[in-house]
């Protein structure tokens, strides 16, 4: 239930922050994939609020066996079959490679009648086509599909999202997401010439989704990243955008992951920055991933007219790698208890990922999209 504005108060929107979990913790797990989201992240935040990861697989059986010793896992299987055949498997927790995802869900629905729910990484396969063709499969064997867009369940963003429920901001007016960072890039991405707007931008996309609504369209420019150049070719290395929602609101990220020379010799300026101006005050705050594995927790100040120029600064320990990953799996677990779509489902993640396709149209063809132009031409 939202709350007239002058009933917020900084203990309700701690609360908001804090991750829902189901009744029942015990529907076992199947992981396929043992790399450092699921070992480093995901796993870490299962076993923190007791989930049940029960099965693993990887591409190597040894490192799923080692994966497996750490996080207290039974049972190593040598393909994705056995897992999805293991007699405690309900649900599926994918982190495979974009270009493998199609295959991999495939199969797993084929290969047994009990399962209930998936969760899959983002970007849910390559592009939006694939993606609807993922959900599609999913529909039609009864399996419920969440997507792990977890920079949704970053304490800021989360708390951004409360202060625009409770509309403690007023009707927004301008948000602005600004990432100076260096990220770690994955070897799967050299085969598909994907650096930034797929990778890292679908999160800030999905993020100004999440804050704003559904854009009418977006304009976006990319340049190649110098570093990541000289490792293999590609052309969204720096890459800007503008997003225009209805209203007037207005949305931009800077996605910069060059960021200087901060690993040729310079000076390092690295870090996260966002802003979210209304009518009634400002949200601005920052994003402490780039710091990991430091733990560094996300930030947030606001302030509104009726504080006369006061800044609200609540804090948290929590950190989104790893603390904030136990939300996606815990909406995927809540949504199966309570028989209802998650709030992170394939199906509402598509026009996330018609989105991203939509700024690689923008970038190529120096013009607007509208990503209702990507979703309907399949």
């Amino acid at each position: 239930m939202t709350l007239p504005a002058e009933n917020f108060s900084d203990s309700l929107l701690l609360k908001s922050i804090e991750p829902v979990l189901p009744v029942d913790r015990s529907p076992g797990l199947g992981c396929i994939g043992a790399g450092f989201i699921m070992a480093d992240c995901q796993l870490v935040a299962y076993r923190q609020h007791g989930l049940n990861p029960v099965a693993i697989t990887s591409r190597t059986r040894a490192t799923a066996e080692n994966v497996a010793a750490r996080h207290k896992i039974k049972a190593v299987c040598d393909s994705v079959e056995a897992v999805v055949r293991h007699p405690e498997v309900e649900v599926l927790d994918i982190a495979v490679p974009p270009d493998c995802q199609l295959d991999v869900i495939r199969r797993a629905l084929t290969s047994s009648d009990r399962l209930r729910g998936i969760l899959a990484q983002k970007p849910l396969g390559v592009d939006y086509r694939e993606a609807l063709e993922i959900v599609r499969m999913c529909e039609d064997a009864g399996v419920v599909l969440a997507v792990n867009q977890n920079m949704r369940f970053d304490q800021s963003v989360r708390a951004c999202r409360t202060l625009l429920d409770h509309e403690v901001l007023g009707k927004p007016v301008l948000a602005t997401i600004d990432m100076r960072a260096i990220p770690h890039w994955m070897p799967w991405q050299e085969r598909q010439g994907w650096v930034t707007l797929r990778i890292m931008s679908i999160h800030h996309l999905d993020t100004l989704r999440y804050w704003l609504g559904e854009p009418d369209r977006i304009f976006a420019s990319v340049a190649p990243d110098p570093r990541t150049s000289q490792k293999f070719e590609h052309e969204d290395g720096i890459a800007l955008y503008i997003l225009e929602f209805p209203d007037d609101v207005r949305a931009s990220s800077w996605d910069d992951v060059w960021t200087g020379p901060a690993r040729e010799g310079s000076a390092a300026d690295i870090g996260i920055r966002w802003r979210v101006e209304g009518a009634d005050g400002i949200a601005r705050g920052t994003i402490g991933w780039p710091s990991y594995p430091e733990r560094t927790p996300s930030t947030l100040e606001y302030s509104t007219r009726k504080d006369q120029g006061q800044w609200h600064s609540p804090k948290w320990d929590q950190v989104w790698f790893p603390d904030a990953f136990i939300g996606p799996m815990a909406e995927l677990l809540c949504a199966l208890e309570e028989d209802r779509e998650p709030t992170i489902s394939g199906r509402q993640n598509l026009p996330t990922m018609a989105l991203v396709d939509a700024a690689y149209r923008s970038a190529e063809e120096h013009r607007a999209i509208n990503p209702r132009e990507i979703m309907d031409e399949v």
